[in-house]
């Protein structure tokens, strides 16, 4: 993993999402704003976590989980490193996504949430929500926010991802559809988001590869990958989800055939907004876990 370990005060100091340089690489003299120059990410896959009719084993998924944030902090125990995520103090809300057909899976909703609570964060200061985050009296509170949701193809920005997962604490969402979703980066820059984004969980358990059309869901699209991406870094996370897909697709249609439209909001993120890195060469992955067909 690197010697790229924060001590929790460090991590406290530094703040969370792309400023914590200590995780991602920050660059010496780095200006506000700036992308690290390098950024770390966790994959872990498990054959066990889904059974032969693609449903989630819990158990399996929270270990998964736990794992990953493990490594991802240089931890042995998965408990200290939910400590440098969270602190008793915190009101932390779970935004996820309950698109219906590949929506967050129910298991790792309570996963996080039953280690936030681990944690010491009183119940009452913890929620799920998606649509509606801007009305719920947790998220309105919050002072961090753990960010999940699945890897899918979608219609206006290429990708459903991290980064876009953010889109429901606007009040209108479709301003930001214009040129293939680009300025997404935007949002978390937001005022009442900024710097709260604690850690960010792409679900590959059944990720979707291709579409056609807005709100496109086949299964003959998804495929049992079985896997978490799990950063601090969105840009990082989301880029290393888009190459599995391009894989996948690589292998599927056999002619390199790209995402339509380019998932560039990713980019854009990076290069516009410094909200982490996009750029393959300067993403460490730290593969955990079942190794095959891993694509990446």
């Amino acid at each position: 993993m690197g010697n790229n370990r924060l001590n929790r005060r460090d991590f406290l100091t530094v703040g969370t999402g792309a400023a914590a340089a200590g995780l991602l690489g920050g660059r010496a003299g780095a200006k506000e704003g700036d992308p690290p120059s390098t950024s770390r990410v966790v994959l872990i896959r498990d054959r066990k976590v889904l059974d032969w009719d693609g449903q989630v084993d819990s158990s399996v998924l929270h270990r998964m989980l736990n794992e990953g944030v493990a490594e991802l902090l240089g931890e042995k125990d998965s408990a200290a490193a939910w400590r440098r995520l969270i602190t008793p103090s915190d009101v932390v809300g779970i935004k996820s996504n309950v698109w219906s057909h590949l929506p967050t899976p129910p298991a790792l909703e309570a996963a996080i949430q039953t280690e936030v609570e681990r944690v010491g964060v009183a119940p009452n200061d913890v929620a799920v929500d998606d649509r509606g985050v801007l009305e719920n009296p947790v998220f309105k509170r919050a002072t961090a926010i753990i960010n999940t949701r699945p890897l899918r193809t979608h219609h206006w920005s290429g990708l459903g991802t991290s980064i876009k997962n953010l889109i429901m604490f606007v009040p209108r969402p479709q301003a930001y559809h214009g040129d293939a979703c680009a300025p997404l980066g935007s949002i978390w820059l937001l005022p009442e988001l900024k710097g709260k984004v604690r850690l960010n969980v792409l679900v590959m358990l059944t990720p979707q590869f291709h579409g056609i059309g807005a709100h496109s869901f086949s299964r003959e699209f998804i495929w049992p990958y079985g896997g978490l991406i799990i950063g601090v870094d969105p840009v990082a996370v989301d880029a290393t989800g888009a190459r599995i897909i391009e894989a996948k697709r690589k292998l599927y249609f056999g002619d390199g055939r790209p995402i339509s439209p380019p998932p560039h909001h990713i980019q854009v993120a990076d290069t516009q907004y410094g909200l982490g890195v996009s750029d393959p060469e300067r993403i460490e992955i730290v593969r955990l876990g079942w190794r095959e067909d891993a694509l990446i």
